[in-house]
């Protein structure tokens, strides 16, 4: 039997959750009484996550494991979960169930009034740092400014989408993905569906800092040009400024008495002026890698194993 619902959720190190989580959304999926699938995608784990989630198979045919050759990364793994889920309806949800489960079967129900993207808008935020706060909220608002899609503020990957809606991002043939920028851009009738978000349960986070910032840069990069327009700007400005330094001096050398010490200000314009110019071939560079990343046709990710119950087939 066909699923109508794909749960795709991808994992890393997730040991000392999986198996909370399983259970929690095997609890939910099963009391929304409709065919559905899990589709667990280990990225590369090195510890026990991959075999106990292979147990889940053993045990649970509405549970699938594609496990990866090596680390790709979180959105590569939500691609491969999109690419073989099988439901009319597809779920994206992380396994540290900050994203509660409990919240499937409001997003099934706007699902079935018509809509067909149905996302998850935080209204609260527990056990996250007052800096991850601030800096999610500006991050969000910053790339809302930064882009011509419209991007729903304070949300994640934890969302619900149609099949229609799942088969037209898996055509897009972009491999650097930001997927919830993917699904703004094509569009389709979509609604928020606030939640509680909850401290993790168990293990550390995936995204520190330093992927954060990586992550940014990577959504800015995906969905917009301004910094590229911005250099142009800064560059203009500069040339501008010094153009009219240079009069400055000109003047004062030629018709004035004044000596000319100014070697601060001149090594302050200089190193500000320099900074700018490397500022902006950084911009540049972060372009032409995702350029020269999409010309080499690489996959997203490799597949290792797919792992399923096998169905006894009738005599």
């Amino acid at each position: 039997m066909m699923p109508i619902f794909s749960v795709i959720i991808p994992v890393y190190n997730e040991e000392a959750v999986i198996t909370e989580s399983y259970n929690r959304l095997t609890r939910v999926m099963q009391g929304m009484g409709e065919p559905y699938e899990l589709v667990f995608v280990n990225d590369g784990s090195r510890d026990a996550t991959a075999h106990i989630i292979a147990g889940f198979c053993e045990n649970d045919a509405s549970v699938r494991l594609i496990n990866f050759s090596r680390n790709f990364g979180h959105m590569p793994a939500i691609t491969a979960g999109m690419d073989n889920a099988r439901g009319n309806a597809v779920i994206v949800i992380d396994a540290d169930l900050q994203d509660p489960p409990e919240v499937l079967p409001q997003m099934a129900a706007k699902w079935r009034e018509g809509y067909d993207v149905v996302y998850g808008k935080r209204s609260k935020r527990k056990g996250e740092s007052f800096f991850k706060k601030a800096s999610a909220k500006f991050f969000y608002r910053f790339l809302q400014s930064m882009t011509n899609v419209n991007l729903p503020l304070d949300t994640g990957e934890f969302r619900l989408i149609d099949r229609r809606v799942c088969d037209a991002v898996n055509a897009l043939p972009e491999k650097n993905r930001y997927m919830r920028g993917l699904v703004s851009w094509v569009g389709f009738k979509q609604i928020a569906v606030e939640y509680e978000r909850q401290e993790r349960f168990a293990g550390e986070t995936k995204y520190p800092l330093r992927k954060m910032l990586a992550f940014a840069m990577d959504a800015i990069a995906a969905f917009s040009y301004k910094p590229l327009r911005l250099a142009t700007t800064l560059g203009f400005i500069m040339s501008l400024v010094g153009f009219v330094y240079m009069l400055v001096v000109l003047f004062q050398a030629l018709f004035t008495e004044r000596i000319i010490t100014g070697w601060a200000s001149t090594m302050v314009v200089i190193l500000l002026s320099q900074g700018i110019v490397l500022m902006i071939l950084g911009m540049m560079g972060e372009y032409i890698g995702r350029i020269y990343e999409e010309l080499k046709g690489r996959p997203s990710y490799i597949i290792q194993e797919i792992v399923e119950k096998e169905m006894s087939k009738p005599e």
